[in-house]
């Protein structure tokens, strides 16, 4: 895996064990010789990952809207930096670059990238592992609704074991190494299997 896209908070939250998870990411992602593809930010959790994979000697790729930058917020002393024209785009470039994607602690922002990911993969658009890095447990409710969501019938097994959750890094790393793909929806539902 060469390249793993970060999703996190443009804040730092109220626990300092985030930001110490967050430096975690980026130092271990530089130390494995992958690149930290992100946000863009150089605040919060976004630009925590991004200087301590930076201070490791790694790469890292930010992709910010050009609203974003023009606020100042952007990181000015990453690998790369693209400046794109929409939050629309600015998705679909990260994801064109990354081979895995994996959520730190964050807000509404995070959970709207994580969701629409990790659906993109249910729908086999594609084949890419999505993990969560659920830091002193910030992730136990939402894991527990995701865990509801399959006994009510509305996710299937094997697309909720497709989402890694843990709270370390190294494990979610070791998880997207052996990640096979699970059949998407849209071949379960055609008979493409």
């Amino acid at each position: 895996m060469k390249s793993i896209c970060i999703y996190c908070g443009s804040n730092s939250g109220a626990d300092p064990d985030f930001v110490t998870a967050a430096r975690t990411v980026g130092q271990t992602l530089a130390g494995r010789g992958i690149t930290t593809v992100y946000g863009g930010g150089q605040v919060g959790l976004m630009g925590e990952v991004a200087d301590a994979a930076l201070e490791a000697g790694g790469q890292v790729v930010g992709v910010i809207p050009q609203f974003l930058a023009l606020k100042e917020i952007a990181h000015m002393e990453l690998t790369e930096l693209h400046v794109v024209q929409s939050m629309h785009a600015r998705k679909a470039k990260m994801v064109a670059l990354s081979e895995g994607f994996i959520a730190l602690p964050g807000g509404i922002g995070t959970m709207e990238e994580l969701f629409e990911i990790w659906t993109w993969g249910q729908l086999g658009q594609h084949a890419h592992p999505v993990g969560l890095l659920n830091t002193n447990g910030y992730y136990d409710h939402l894991v527990a609704f995701i865990d509801e969501m399959t006994r009510q019938g509305f996710l299937r097994p094997l697309h909720r074991d497709a989402l890694k959750v843990s709270d370390r890094i190294e494990d979610l790393l070791d998880a997207f190494a052996d990640f096979e793909a699970p059949v998407s929806d849209v071949m379960l539902k055609t008979g493409q299997t």
